[in-house]
Formats: structure tokens, sequence, C-alpha cells
């Protein structure tokens, strides 16, 4: 994610969970006896929740409750994010420049209300999204929609965009009822950032398709959902959900208790040793990743490519594992194993402190001192960056390379990190879209790669390769080509991906189908 969101915010700086959570890979335990689901279900998790309203909200505990509230045109079942497969779209076409879209919506589909879903709602709906200017506003950069037909929608993109699919997967593009929002003042027009006036409505009254509608709302204490009588799928298994506000360690008391049925916020220390309870756990697809500038104006160290692989080299990766927890993973490249066009396991760098201090030797740098800039007040899955980047400091003094730790508050940091200041920072993306074409962001001349000093012509071959990769539609070629970009970028550049940390799901024998997610944490729709 772009930590202009969620993090500048401050909104995750108590949420172990992070941005967007889960995997695809997690693993299941459960002990003790299995029971009748309860028709009703308590869930914990600590908020970072600002709004249901779909073209406002861009927000973990949001997501995870818009994504029962609102259905999307397409996707994702279970913990697969690798494709997505059809909601209110059957199934959708590519035009071979990747420019338009076209989808088919599914027939005799109604809002909780009564009334039908129709491509005119799905057109508002988007561009609602798109011109209120939101946090959510971004995924629909450059896109228009248009309903040629009733039961047909296009996007069109004013350049080629393969993520579209993985984009209208996203709950802040949920499908809302024109009529009924539009008489609670929304606006749909170009000025709706200032036109619009719905959002207090859709935090009182959903007006989506899911399996689940509003009961009431609150950011501070909980938020209460009622299955949707007339919805189209498989009727939801619990009559009411509860989400309920609340800190790690009363969510571990409260699910061994019995108080809850599922705790999404522990980490793996705090889940460790836990019985009587299923426990899902797999790597996050947030990624933490060290930056070495690579402007010599910023520094004429960090930009030299010797020492790049001196750090590259230097770094125990598996001690950084350990230290996170059972569950996390090495980060092969930039792209989290769970989506497409992930390096396999093991493919990343390679701890050689051999190799990093002949390359430190061969820099000329001598042993240089260098701050390493995170932000102190922020916590990932349970992780501290500042326990992260003692162990880096560790590693690079083996080395021969002296790292001054300078925690900041987060809007500090990430003053000296957008702006492409810092010398060395530690940091870490959280998926916008599962969908490889997010992590373009890290190539030269991007929004990331500028952060990193790294200018568009720094590497001529690699950025061909991304250019290419933006305008592929085929699945196949796709992953050849971002597993191709990552192998250049673990062998040379100023980007050295650490680790996925781990993500805890802790759920009562009695729920069944506890699957964790990397958009919206866990579906409540799913659980049975």
């Amino acid at each position: 994610m772009r930590l202009n969101r969620t993090l500048a915010a401050a909104c995750v700086i108590a949420v172990t969970v992070g941005l967007a959570a889960c995997s695809s890979s997690g693993s299941s335990t459960t002990v003790g006896p299995t029971s009748t689901p309860p028709r009703n279900l308590v869930v914990e998790t600590s908020f970072v929740l600002k709004t249901v309203d779909p073209a406002r909200m861009f927000e973990p505990t949001g997501l995870m409750i818009d994504h029962v509230l609102y259905d999307t045109l397409l996707t994702y079942k279970g913990s697969n994010v690798s494709t997505p497969v059809p909601d209110l779209a059957t199934s959708y076409t590519a035009s071979a420049d990747a420019k338009t879209y076209t989808f088919t919506l599914r027939q005799g589909v109604k809002f909780a209300n009564g009334d039908p879903v129709t491509a005119a709602d799905v057109v508002f709906s988007l561009m609602r999204t798109k011109n209120i200017n939101g946090n959510p506003s971004f995924l629909m950069a450059g896109i228009t929609a248009t309903a040629p037909s009733p039961g047909t929608v296009v996007l069109t993109s004013s350049t080629p965009n393969t993520a579209i699919p993985a984009i209208l997967t996203n709950p802040a593009l949920g499908i809302v009822d024109q009529s009924k929002v539009v008489a609670a003042g929304g606006s749909d027009a170009t000025n709706a950032a200032t036109a619009d006036k719905a959002e207090a409505a859709l935090n009182t009254t959903s007006e989506g398709s899911g399996p689940y509608t509003l009961t009431s709302f609150s950011t501070t204490t909980q938020v209460v959902l009622t299955a949707n009588p007339n919805y189209w799928g498989p009727t939801p298994k619990y009559h009411e959900i509860v989400i309920r506000n609340v800190e790690a360690s009363v969510q571990k008391l409260d699910v061994l208790k019995g108080e809850s049925q599922i705790a999404v916020d522990l980490s793996p220390t705090q889940a460790q040793g836990m019985s009587g309870v299923q426990i899902v756990n797999g790597a996050s697809p947030n990624l933490f990743f060290l930056l070495t500038n690579d402007n010599p104006k910023v520094s004429k160290v960090t930009s030299n490519p010797q020492f790049q692989q001196a750090v590259r080299y230097g770094i125990n990766y598996a001690s950084l594992v350990q230290l996170a927890g059972t569950g996390a993973v090495q980060a092969a490249g930039i792209i989290p194993s769970m989506f497409l066009g992930s390096l396999p396991a093991g493919s990343g760098a390679s701890y050689d402190l051999a190799k990093a201090k002949a390359a430190l030797a061969a820099s000329g740098v001598g042993h240089p001192t260098l701050a390493l800039v995170y932000p102190s007040d922020v916590q990932v899955n349970g992780i501290s960056f500042g326990t992260l980047a003692a162990r880096v400091q560790q590693d690079l003094q083996q080395v021969g390379i002296n790292v001054q730790l300078q925690g900041q508050s987060i809007q500090v940091a990430l003053a000296s990190y957008r702006g492409g200041q810092e010398a060395m920072g530690l940091w870490y993306w959280g998926p916008d879209f599962p969908d490889p074409a997010d992590y373009l962001n890290f190539l030269p001349g991007a929004l990331v790669g500028l952060r990193a000093g790294w200018v568009k012509g720094a590497d001529p071959s690699l950025e061909t390769l991304g250019q290419t990769a933006a305008s592929t539609t085929q699945n196949a070629t796709r992953q050849t080509l971002y597993q191709q970009i990552q192998r250049s970028m673990n062998t040379s550049g100023p980007f050295m991906p650490l680790i996925q940390p781990a993500q805890i799901l802790v759920g009562a024998t009695s729920v069944k189908n506890l699957q964790s997610n990397a958009l919206w944490l866990v579906d409540l729709g799913e659980l049975g």
C-alpha cells in the first residue's frame, strides 16, 4: 500500500494485522471438539475503520465489512488471490491492448431492498468511487465505465492496465443501488468530491446486494451485520455477525473463553501454545524491504553498486524469519508468495558474509557509517520496525557497515521517504490490489523506485520488461515476465526484499471454512 492512505492516517500504528493480511499457503490446525455453528458470530479485531461507504472506504476493517455488504464484479474465493472469479459479472473479455474490458452481468440479482441490480448501478458505483476522489479513487484512475446494454458493462483505460480484473475485486468498488444512494444525496458526477452527501446514510443503511446488511455502525465499539434474505448466492450461515473493536491481548482471552468466535489480530507469539481453538497460520502479503538510495546526490555510499551488493549478501534472512515467528517467510522477491508472478520459495537473496565483505571491499567506500530511517511507532503483523532494524544493524555490523538507527514518527519518516531523501530506509509495502502490476511501482522512475533514488533510465532492460508486463494480458506470459523482473532486481538495484511476516487467524472449533485472505482478512460470508 502506498503509505499515503492507511499508514499516513496513523490508523495502523496499533494494528498487528497490517494493511491487508494473509496467505494462500497458510496452514490450519484444529485442537479440540467440534460443534454445531451458532446462529450468531462474534469477530474481534482492532478497528482500522473510518466509514463503510465503499466509495470512501480503504481501511482493513472496512474491507472486511464491505466485502459482505456489497458485491463486486469479480471476487476471490477462500485464500486464493491468484485468479479473480465471477461475482456480479459472470464473465469478461479483455482487448489485446489491455485497455478495454467487457463484463457480462449476472441476471436476476437484487439488492437487499429488493431492487434489481442493473448495469446502470454498476457504472454509477464505479464512477462515484472515482469522482469522490477519496482514498480508493486511485483504483479507477484513468478508467471510465459505460453500459452499452442492460447486461453489459465496459471499462476503458487510457493506458494498458492488466490489473483491472484484480482491481475490481476490491470492496471499495462494491456496487450500490443508484436510486437509493442518489436519494440520500449521492452523486457520480465529476464534482462528486463536493456534491456527494451520501456517506452518513450509507453508514446507517447499506445499499448493496451482498450476503449481509448493515444493522448498526460505530468506528469505536462495534459493527453489527444481519443476513440478507434476498441474497442471490448461498444462504448466509449466521443470522447476525457482530464485529467488535478489541485490542489483541483481550481478543486472545475472549476467544479462549468462548466470548468470541474469531480473533483477527494475534501475533505468532500470542497464538503460540493456544489449545481448544483452530489456528490459521501463513505468510502475509505485506513485504518488509530495505532501500539503499541510488541517487549519489543523496549518498555516494549507498548508490555504489558494490555497496548495494554488500548489503544484499550481508542480511541474515533466516534470522529475520525466525524473529517474525511461525508462518513468516523470506520474501523471494518484491511480489508476495500468493500472487501471480511470485518467485518460488528459496529464490531470494542468500546470506553470504564472505561475499558481502568482498563486495564492500570492492566498493572502495571503506567502513561507512549510515543512518537507517524507519517508522518507530508502527507495527505490521505484530512486528515492530525497531526490532527488525536492530537485527539489520547487527547483521551489517558484521560486514563492516556501521548503521545508526534513526526511528522516527510515521509522519516525519514518511516525509523523507516520499521525498527520496533517505540514504537507507526500512519500510514495507502492502498490496493495493492482489496483482503483480502493483509492484511495477518499484521499478526505476516509478513511485517507490523514485523514493530509492532509482530514476528512469537507470536500468533500461528492466524498464522494458516492466513496460511489456504492463501491457500483457495472458497470465502465463505475465508470470514469466514478472519473475524475470524480480530475478533482475534480486541481483542488482537499490531494494532488498526481506520478509513476509506471519498472519494469524484464531477461531472457535465451531467455525467452519475459516480462511484468511490477502484483501479482506477473513471472508465472513464464506464461514459455516
